[in-house]
């Protein structure tokens, strides 16, 4: 488990504090969805999570370790995917015989059997890739290092719709009773059908922290008529198949997919 207690936090030179007074768990067994207006601290808190920035105050704890200590048990079992990173001008294979000896679980099958998904192989050279592959080569070692918390920011954007497609396949097949995963994503529709648990910010605070099933269990996403607008709509907006509505769920009522754009914007606008 990740635990944030009130922790307090700003850039150097920076006039307001990112966080204030903020606190989270991340528990194993859960791909969590973090979503957040610009500016929100959703990479930021990533940074934090991984040990890469340390709080003014409070404190971040990977398995009751400071993260900002970077102890090697701990490194051994974090990785982040920035959203923006450079790779060395090699073949894969020779990036992976670099870093592979740093984590003791890592997997040469699930590292093919990524880049299969994503067509690449290890043969490739980093520094003729496009953007878009050079992020799937890079979320393949990722996942083959098999460390048991995956942070991940923005990682399909630059990625082609069949790439995005690869992505959600291969995090389903890499996820375990151990891992836990954390996408901080603005791509909604990319990710929303793969996630257990839903964290929203604001400036210093969670909107919110609810699991996909206790959303679906007091809401429903549906589409309605002027006709059906009623007193249990939460929160509507007006599309080509109607109203897209957010409405209490009654008990008679079947559960929906959630719509995560549009729950973003409930709970961003109703604040």
């Amino acid at each position: 488990m990740i635990e944030v207690q009130n922790i307090s936090f700003k850039y150097a030179g920076g006039k307001r504090l990112v966080f204030d007074d903020f606190s989270l768990k991340l528990e194993e067994n859960k791909i969590y969805g973090l979503l957040g207006k610009n500016g929100t601290g959703k990479s930021t808190l990533l940074y934090l999570l991984s040990g890469l920035l340390r709080p003014m105050k409070g404190s971040v704890k990977c398995e009751d370790v400071d993260a900002y200590k970077r102890e090697p048990e701990i490194l051994r079992e974090i990785f982040l995917v920035t959203e923006e990173f450079e790779l060395p001008s090699m073949r894969l294979s020779e990036y992976v015989d670099i870093y592979k000896p740093f984590y003791p679980k890592y997997s040469q099958e699930v590292l093919e059997n990524c880049l299969r998904d994503f067509e690449l192989t290890t043969d490739v050279h980093l520094g003729e890739l496009s953007m878009g592959q050079k992020k799937k080569a890079y979320m393949s070692f990722a996942l083959a290092t098999n460390t048991k918390y995956l942070l991940m920011d923005e990682p399909t954007n630059g990625l082609d719709i069949p790439s995005k497609s690869q992505f959600r396949k291969v995090i389903a097949q890499n996820m375990t009773e151990e891992r836990m995963v954390t996408i901080s994503t603005h791509q909604v529709h990319d990710v929303e059908q793969m996630l257990d648990h839903i964290l929203i910010l604001d400036q210093h605070s969670v909107l919110l922290n609810a699991s996909v099933q206790e959303i679906t269990d007091q809401y429903v996403f549906e589409y309605r008529s002027p006709q059906e607008m009623d007193e249990t709509v939460l929160y509507a907006e007006p599309s080509l198949q109607g109203n897209a509505v957010i409405a209490e769920r009654k008990e008679d009522d079947a559960e929906t997919q959630v719509n995560l754009e549009l729950l973003f914007n409930f709970k961003t606008q109703s604040k």
